[in-house]
């Protein structure tokens, strides 16, 4: 063992004293030092770190140790073959005496040294790819770039998911595919070649079954859910109008498929569809497998498209990501977003023409992010001063925390620097601000039969109130005291 041991020690020892495996050891125990540093810190500290020191201390620190680690062979190598080509290799490399008691410290040293680097090489990996699939590394680290989606994304039902969970999913043919679409995006953000806006949907985001469908539960019969949405007219009161749905979500059960999951997220795959535009708002064709396993087709009688341009066309099966398409990333409009700020409270109703003045200054032209906040300010502030000089005197405060709320509204939805603008991103839930259920719900999409793709409201919700004061119903059901 002894002569093992030795065999392998004296040329190492010889060819081990150069330049470059000498830095090679200062770069590996510098930043090796450095890494458990910083990793005790973090267990003592607590908590998620700054994303760029989260980039330096899990991704560049970590590529110098193992830069350095590449460097100690390498300058073996290199003066191996530089002595070979000068004719000056030894026949019989010195003489290492195991015996001597600071060789036999020295060799221990590189063994400890050697099973050290190892388990850091392995924890410095593990905690790289962590940090790549963290959530602030995803919207901070490119901040101007993904400064719109993850604002939108901590405003969202899904802010406690991270990022990867949905965008990436279990099993590590979807990671390998991530990682290698990140360099590209890495490459895009660096050379400013992005695109403004971030386009959606996104092409080649797995499948609704793989990451959605790991938490929820579409074929699960959930019935019938209440849905009741206030919202404020522009007259002077501000005057609350409600509407109650009751929504037919539906599902499976012993009785068969009903309601909207029933019909649009069976796992036999009962609708496909092609789209002719990138953000699959304008759907040409419909196939739809009826209870009896026959595909029925709907074709549009406004879209009319060439057999060449059919062929061309995007056909998916239809997922949840159809109509839940901005599921963690919801744009606001104005008008939404001031209802719910004024039935929460975040703004007081009171305010005589806050819904009206609010969305004309929310609605208007501004050059960029920082002079929308002073015209808002501005525009507001001399609305009460002049028009309601009593309301302004009397309840300031509540004028000003309206401002800051229309203000809060409009910087977490506008971004000019990425052409985001109000509407920019369809939301298909729904058919309010955007056509969602309509781009097939239309009565425009036939069968070669006459049957039509039914536009009907009762098919999907029934009205139970409607744009009413005061409906009784609230009382009734005690959501509201009469």
């Amino acid at each position: 063992m002894s002569r093992f041991v030795e065999r392998w020690l004296r040329p190492a020892f010889f060819l081990g004293h150069n330049w470059m495996t000498l830095t090679g050891a200062v770069l590996t125990t510098s930043s090796a030092i450095t890494l458990l540093w910083f990793w005790a810190f973090e267990i003592l500290r607590g908590g998620p770190v700054h994303p760029y020191a989260g980039i330096i201390f899990y991704l560049a620190l970590p590529g110098v140790f193992a830069f350095g680690l590449i460097l100690i062979p390498a300058g073996v190598l290199w003066r191996r073959w530089r002595l070979r080509r000068e004719g000056s290799l030894p026949a019989e490399f010195p003489e290492v005496d195991l015996k001597s008691p600071v060789l036999r410290r020295a060799a221990l040293l590189v063994t400890v040294a050697t099973a050290l680097n190892v388990s850091i090489m392995g924890v410095a990996s593990y905690r790289g790819v962590e940090y790549m699939d963290s959530t602030q590394f995803c919207g901070r680290t490119c901040h101007s770039v993904m400064a719109p989606e993850f604002t939108a994304y901590q405003n969202s039902a899904h802010s406690r998911v991270a990022c990867a969970q949905c965008h990436i999913g279990p099993g590590a043919p979807f990671f390998v595919k991530a990682k290698i679409s990140g360099v590209r995006q890495l490459l895009a953000v660096n050379l400013k070649t992005y695109s403004r806006p971030i386009p959606s949907p996104v092409r080649n985001l797995r499948p609704a079954r793989d990451t959605c469908e790991q938490c929820h539960w579409p074929q699960r019969f959930t019935g019938d859910k209440l849905r009741v949405r206030t919202k404020f007219t522009d007259d002077e009161k501000n005057t609350p109008l409600t509407t109650i749905l009751a929504l037919k979500i539906g599902g499976f059960s012993a009785r068969g498929a009903s309601g909207i999951h029933g019909r649009h997220l069976d796992d036999k795959a009962r609708i496909t569809y092609i789209s002719t535009d990138d953000r699959r708002q304008v759907i040409p064709r419909v196939f739809y497998r009826d209870d009896s396993g026959k595909t029925v087709e709907y074709a549009s009688a406004e879209i009319k498209l060439t057999p060449e341009q059919l062929a061309k066309a995007d056909r998916r099966t239809m997922d949840c990501m159809d109509c839940h398409n901005r599921p963690a990333h919801t744009f606001e409009m104005p008008d939404r977003a001031l209802d719910l700020a004024l039935s929460e409270g975040r703004i007081s109703p009171t305010l005589p023409f806050i819904k009206k003045k609010g969305l004309e200054a929310l609605r208007a032209k501004y050059l960029d992010r920082a002079t929308a906040a002073d015209r808002i300010a501005v525009t507001l502030t001399e609305f009460y001063k002049s028009s309601h000089p009593e309301t302004y005197k009397t309840h300031r405060a509540l004028v000003e925390t309206a401002i800051h709320e229309v203000q809060a509204i409009y910087a977490r939805n506008i971004y000019p620097e990425m052409k985001i603008e109000w509407g920019t991103y369809p939301n298909n839930i729904g058919h309010d601000d955007f056509l969602g259920c309509f781009r097939c719900h239309d009565d425009q999409h036939k069968s070669a039969d006459g049957k039509v793709i039914t536009q009907e409201c009762e098919s999907c919700h029934a009205v139970l109130a409607q744009d009413e004061a005061n409906p009784k119903l609230l009382s009734d059901l005690g959501l509201k005291k009469p």
